[in-house]
């Protein structure tokens, strides 16, 4: 049992929400519920996780001295020594192989993007993530990637300002994790941080929150709205056509954005969470719940209205 403990926490199981992005194309061109490409969606979210857990090991394979050094990286399984360089060697290359050895066998095309992926993910642990501005827009760059997996997988594609929204949102993510990271630790265990200072990653965090909110309006009007027939949506295009424009209707869901994203930001600013961005979106009940909120009506305006 212990064994596998430590596995899954070598692994990150926690970051694999992250590698949620790939469905993104399903969900907003109405193709969530068609089980094939559902299947192969979700065997594209396997290889992110397990190309997500190789670049982890490898990072914690080369960062083991400073993850020594830090309060809570240092009871990670390499840093702690529970487990060796040479098993952690080999974890790293059964998932690295498998990963895009699956890959291939869905697409080419997929393929090629996952080892963008996973090649992006071993240049920031070895170069990227020591220079300021670069690891942030590596991180930002790691979520897009994801998306665009998706729409590899299915041929499908997300409206261009909700792609503009995932950029924004993740580069808010990135600089609110260097802001607490800064508040927290300092530049002892990420010297990349010398070159930060807390009044910039303000100006970052205020500027990447303003445009998520902003491209994520953009979407709900501009965005071509999805045709599903269902029963609700046949008895309203009867009796009250008028509310089936999608335009005012995806605008409801703006409302549960904005007080997401302030409440994302009220932790990073009151409680300097942001290190772990995961651990925030899957603890934090008022976060949840808007998270829930947005996800329902989503899916309530794209599926069933």
């Amino acid at each position: 049992m212990k064994s596998i403990f430590l596995l899954l926490k070598t692994i990150r199981i926690n970051q694999w929400i992250k590698n949620f992005s790939l469905f993104a194309a399903l969900v907003f061109t109405g193709q969530l519920f068609n089980s094939n490409y559902l299947f192969i969606t979700f065997l594209g979210f396997l290889v992110f996780c397990g190309l997500s857990s190789a670049s982890y090991i490898f990072n914690d394979l080369i960062d083991v001295k400073l993850d020594k050094k830090h309060p809570q990286k240092k009871y990670r399984p390499i840093a702690s020594g529970e487990i060796s360089v040479p098993v952690a060697v080999e974890l790293l290359f059964v998932f690295a192989f498998f990963s895009l050895v699956t890959a291939f066998i869905l697409s080419i095309s997929f393929f090629l993007l996952s080892l963008l992926f996973f090649t992006l993910h071993i240049f920031y642990t070895l170069y990227f993530k020591k220079h300021a501005l670069l690891d942030i827009l590596t991180i930002a760059s790691s979520f897009l990637i994801r998306v665009f997996a998706g729409e590899i997988l299915t041929g499908y594609h997300i409206p261009i300002w909700l792609t503009f929204s995932v950029i924004f949102l993740s580069l808010f993510i990135a600089s609110c994790k260097r802001r607490s990271e800064l508040i927290l630790e300092g530049s002892k265990t990420r010297p990349t941080l010398l070159h930060y200072r807390k009044q910039l990653l303000d100006f970052y965090n205020s500027t990447f929150a303003t445009g998520t909110i902003i491209t994520y309006a953009m979407f709900t009007f501009e965005a071509k709205p999805v045709t599903f027939n269902s029963f609700v949506r046949e008895f309203l295009l009867f009796t009250f056509p008028e509310a089936l424009g999608r335009k005012w209707l995806m605008v409801i869901t703006l409302p549960l954005v904005i007080v997401g994203i302030m409440r994302y930001a009220q932790l990073i600013y009151e409680r300097d969470l942001g290190e772990a961005p995961e651990k925030v979106v899957t603890t934090d009940k008022p976060l949840i719940i808007s998270l829930a909120l947005w996800a329902v009506s989503v899916v309530l305006f794209l599926y069933i209205l």
